[in-house]
């Protein structure tokens, strides 16, 4: 049933090239806003001043637009809870983390970083939970004095309830973290900088968020969230906790998680390879949902009038570039044919194109472009497909050559030049013909026949339909290469 109540966010960092599984996420949100009539909120979290860059931010919305994500909260769109990048609320945070001091919910913390690792090894050889064991959340006015005495820096702690904390994940189910689990945690660094333990939340508090859709590599940090927003509730800043649901992970290589490291996950690859927008979202989105059992290939409009978060499955998602790459092909036969062609355009101009610009004739790509559709898994297939009709010379592939120049080669091909000076030109077939009976003559398949015309005249052994690539190329230039091959392989 539809909410317009409903508002999500995506609230990536701006650290290097996006990534698949923050896409998969930033899908999963926007769709699940789409569906329910609610709000789509785009937030950058950009604290962290060492990892954080402008060029990443770019790179960021770039993506975003390009995968035809709209947002309806954000950068560039403004919105009742601005500014949308965290450097820009830092102002905020410092209120909030005072507010919750002077109510007792934080307080400062003055232990060192040895005796923190000095405890917790003791815990751990004790058999014991090693996290922060609440050694400054209760110092007297005498301890205080002392270590304030030293010029001991401090950090910020927020105070965890002694209670488990038990919520519904929207995927996972009934989820509960007992206290010895779940320590007090810092919100400020020494140096005042608030951690993303607090302006996570604090954002979705004040940005009224209602569902939490995010990473399964995030579940262990919800329990304190949850508590920080039950104390911003009190403090009349929040008015609610968000619903949280935690999406499956992304395996690579190896059944393990896929990382930012990976080359596999990154989306400027999929983008540089020609993958069209739905077809990478299609298959994204059956990383951990399924559009029914029947039926994988289906538009970003299906999807959304489908897409629901307890659907999602908590089992994790195995990355397949096979089936990335199937799934595309399906939607570039989906295109109507100028959509199509005007898609292959990057890919048929410099730096990816083999050929003088001056050579590129609109005509004989018009007359190829339907054949290529039926045949490329990504755009960017087209480059070596028809490169053989705006060439001077097809391109000069010596594995090609090899393979298809086995046996008598210059024989066939002679037989070959001599039926197809007659043939009709205009018809396909009268062309398949001239090679097929040239084939018989030497007691070869047309399979085997056609491998040496195929090579002589693009230059490969693999490519579109080679009777129409022949009548698209024309009879005297076809011939001249056949020419060309028999002079090579006399020589």
């Amino acid at each position: 049933m539809a909410n317009a109540n409903v508002r999500v966010r995506f609230c990536p960092s701006p650290t290097g090239n996006p990534h698949v599984g923050l896409v998969r996420t930033a899908l999963f949100n926007w769709a699940f806003a789409r569906h329910h009539g609610g709000t789509f909120v785009f937030r950058i979290e950009d604290t962290d001043a060492a990892r954080d860059s402008e060029e990443s931010y770019e790179q960021l919305l770039d993506s975003l637009r390009w995968l035809g994500f709209t947002w309806d909260e954000g950068p560039e769109v403004g919105g009742p809870h601005a500014p949308y990048r965290q450097s820009q609320r830092m102002d905020i945070y410092a209120d909030v983390a005072q507010r919750l001091r002077d109510g007792g919910y934080a307080y400062d913390c003055y232990c060192t970083t040895e005796e923190l690792d000095a405890r917790r090894a003791a815990a751990r050889a004790a058999g014991k939970p090693s996290g922060y064991d609440g050694h400054c959340r209760n110092l007297t006015a005498v301890q205080l004095e002392a270590y304030q005495g030293e010029h001991r820096p401090s950090i910020v702690r927020f105070r965890m309830p002694d209670e488990p904390i038990t919520f519904t994940d929207l995927v996972r189910g009934e989820l509960t973290f007992t206290p010895e689990n779940v320590p007090d945690f810092g919100i400020l660094r020494a140096n005042g900088a608030p951690l993303y333990t607090l302006v996570n939340p604090v954002d979705d508090a004040l940005m009224q968020i209602t569902h939490v859709l995010r990473g399964e590599d995030l579940l262990s940090s919800t329990p304190r969230q949850i508590a920080l927003y039950k104390a911003l509730m009190e403090l009349g800043i929040a008015t609610g906790v968000p619903e949280f649901g935690h999406l499956p992970y992304v395996m690579g290589e190896g059944n393990k998680k896929l990382s930012k490291r990976d080359p596999e996950s990154s989306l400027n690859l999929y983008r540089e390879r020609g993958f069209l927008p739905e077809g990478l979202l299609n298959y994204l989105s059956l990383l951990g949902w399924s559009f029914s059992k029947d039926q994988d290939i289906f538009s970003i409009e299906e999807m959304v009038a489908k897409f629901d978060i307890p659907d999602v499955n908590a089992n994790p998602a195995r990355f397949d570039i096979k089936k990335a790459e199937s799934i595309n092909a399906d939607h570039i036969r989906l295109l109507d044919p100028k959509a199509f062609a005007d898609a292959c355009t990057p890919w048929l101009q410099a730096p990816h194109a083999n050929w003088e610009p001056a050579d590129f004739d609109p005509e004989a790509w018009a007359a190829i472009a339907p054949y290529a559709q039926t045949r490329v898994t990504v755009l960017s297939d087209i480059t070596a497909n028809v490169d053989f009709l705006f060439r001077k010379e097809p391109v000069e592939d010596q594995a090609s050559w090899d393979k298809a120049m086995k046996g008598e080669p210059a024989a066939l091909l002679t037989t070959a030049r001599a039926n197809l000076e007659t043939a009709d030109w205009s018809d396909p077939e009268s062309l398949k013909q001239a090679v097929l009976t040239a084939g018989e003559a030497h007691g070869l398949k047309l399979g085997k026949a056609q491998a040496p015309v195929r090579v002589a005249v693009t230059g490969r052994t693999v490519g579109l339909p080679l009777f129409e690539s022949l009548q698209i190329l024309g009879k005297e230039r076809s011939l001249s290469r056949i020419d060309a091959a028999l002079a090579k392989l006399a020589a």
